[in-house]
């Protein structure tokens, strides 16, 4: 099994790919497998973030590349950026991981969120993607209530 316990942040090109769900990527500890079957054991510092495009250093010096996998997602559209400020407000408020781009927020299908949404005048289609939410607006480490609670998975800068 491969382990891979640290981010490679060096030239080298990557000769392996990992491809992994949002849910996946930030996951600290995680046995999965690279797309060629190999199994790999990842041991990263706690409250990693995974994002399609890092690299990764194996512990035999292979370089692996992290692939943000399709998922399946809603696209809210708006018709403006009042209303698309609305609708974040709104999914914010509820602690929703959302990707925010040009007049459209993906989120994770749900039925409960995509009738808030409709009710909220949202054009709502389902769709099959990778996943990249927004970080978060706190610094990383950033916890809500019981302080020995597990770090917020969105409350992390990219880097």
């Amino acid at each position: 099994m491969l382990l891979i316990e640290r981010i490679y942040h060096g030239p080298a090109p990557a000769t392996a790919r990992l491809v992994l769900t949002f849910e996946m990527r930030c996951k600290s500890r995680l046995r999965t497998r690279l797309d060629d079957g190999e199994e790999v054991g990842l041991f990263l510092e706690r409250g990693t973030i995974l994002r399609g495009g890092d690299c990764l250093e194996g512990n035999d010096g292979r370089v692996v590349v992290v692939v943000a996998a399709s998922e399946k997602l809603m696209e809210a559209r708006s018709r403006d950026a009042r209303h698309l400020a609305r609708l974040a407000y709104h999914l914010g408020n509820r602690h929703v991981a959302v990707e925010v781009g040009e007049g459209w927020l993906r989120l994770e299908a749900d039925a409960v969120l995509q009738q808030m949404l409709a009710r909220l005048d949202a054009q709502v289609c389902f769709l099959e993607a990778p996943f990249e939410p927004e970080a978060g607006a706190y610094a990383p480490g950033h916890q809500h209530g019981d302080e020995s609670a597990t770090v917020a998975r969105i409350h992390h800068f990219p880097r």
